[in-house]
């Protein structure tokens, strides 16, 4: 049986590129509160292991193959209201963040700013405080 952290915050982290993925694992590790349990490198797979993996958050990339991140985000905001998603973008596009909201994120962060404030982004988001649409 898989261990957990007990009241920790499980997280998925949904991104097409392995590295990134792992550097964003090896970071929100770092935090007693968060557990990533979990990691998908693309939207089909991200949709397909929700009943699974239980998370309370998800990462989401914004362009990736398959299944993008905005219907990715879309389909499990449908399913799971409950879940927060934090959308990770390498574009600084308007278009791309307010799509995102759109379908469901509770903002969205710049993979150049990815960091601390990625981490304050999914605890407001778990916690449903009120969060400000980063760029």
């Amino acid at each position: 049986m898989l261990q957990t952290k007990t009241g920790s915050i499980r997280i998925i982290l949904v991104d097409d590129h392995p590295s990134f993925r792992q550097g964003l694992r090896s970071l929100l590790g770092s935090y007693a509160d968060i557990e990533v349990v979990g990691e998908a490198e693309n939207g089909e797979e991200a949709v397909n292991s929700m009943p699974y993996l239980s998370p309370s958050a998800i990462v989401m990339d914004i362009n990736m193959p398959k299944l993008n991140g905005i219907e990715a985000t879309r389909t499990i905001k449908a399913n799971y209201p409950n879940v927060a998603i934090v959308g990770l973008s390498i574009h600084a596009d308007k278009f791309y963040h307010a799509a995102m909201v759109a379908a469901g994120a509770k903002s969205v962060v710049s993979k150049e700013m990815a960091g601390l404030f990625l981490y304050r982004q999914i605890k407001a988001g778990v916690e449903n405080l009120p969060l400000s649409n980063a760029v």
